[in-house]
């Protein structure tokens, strides 16, 4: 794998970064804003807090410690990072379209600068917690997503969706249905056809589409005992590959595809 060292990520990185999706993508954030600053890897206490009020010297601007932290759909958490030349923010989405998707994406709209890059995901909750059609209503959310994305961001964005990482056969996390709501006994196999649809999709609509699932699937060791959730190399690795491409995107576009 690459290495990047600080230095080389502050030169390569857009100016305005937008990370959106569950606990996977916000560590992708947090490991970004390391990154930027120091040549090192987040530590697991570090990987694991939720909703703090700093991080690195960023800011918690909403939900987390603000609101009541839970494992509820309707957890928010909002974090920024602000630098000389760097803003990087996270959204913690429970869904791929809501109301409240529709909210964060009208005041990226509505903000002084639209964002250079958007980083997104979003999947094990949408299939998790949303009844027994969960996968119809999915694919529904993911086409009205890609369309509001592609009419809200300025044409000059670089969207990259990400597939949803493997999980274990077996797993637990914030994420699962509470006690009395039907199991996701078939979650694994599921997330597949989801990542199936949902890089189809976002490829068709012209988004370039970073496919994870399919770079970590002999990579089991990386992941933490619950099944879902990665250690700290895994979204260093991920962000490498990330910076390289928005690197090569911004020199020479080639036209939206799948990266491999």
């Amino acid at each position: 794998m690459v290495h990047l060292r600080a230095s080389e990520v502050r030169q390569l990185l857009h100016k305005f970064v937008v990370v959106m999706g569950d606990s996977v993508q916000r560590a992708v954030y947090k490991d970004l804003v390391l990154l930027l600053q120091k040549d090192c890897l987040l530590s697991s206490s570090q990987l694991k807090a939720k909703g703090e009020m700093s991080f690195e010297q960023d800011r918690l601007l909403h939900g987390g410690w603000w609101g009541r932290r839970h494992n509820g759909t309707h957890y928010r958490e909002v974090r920024e990072f602000c630098s000389t030349h760097h803003l990087v923010r996270v959204y913690f989405l429970t869904r791929a379209y809501s109301p409240y998707v529709e909210k964060v994406l009208l005041e990226l709209l509505r903000g002084e600068h639209g964002p250079d890059v958007v980083i997104i995901n979003s999947c094990l909750w949408d299939l998790s917690r949303y009844g027994q059609d969960s996968m119809w209503s999915y694919r529904r959310n993911l086409e009205t997503l890609f369309w509001r994305l592609r009419q809200v961001l300025p044409e000059s964005c670089l969207v990259v969706w990400n597939t949803a990482m493997p999980v274990a056969e077996t797993v637990s996390g914030g994420f699962l249905p509470p006690e009395g709501m039907p199991p996701t006994a078939c979650l694994r196999d599921d997330v597949v056809e989801a990542n199936f649809y949902s890089a189809a999709e976002a490829s068709r609509l012209g988004f370039d589409v970073l496919d994870l699932h399919f770079h970590f699937r002999h990579s089991w060791q990386r992941r933490q005992p619950d099944g879902v959730h990665w250690n700290q190399n895994a979204p260093r690795r991920q962000n490498t590959g990330r910076v390289l491409l928005i690197s090569l995107k911004r020199k020479s576009w080639n036209g939206p595809g799948f990266v491999y």
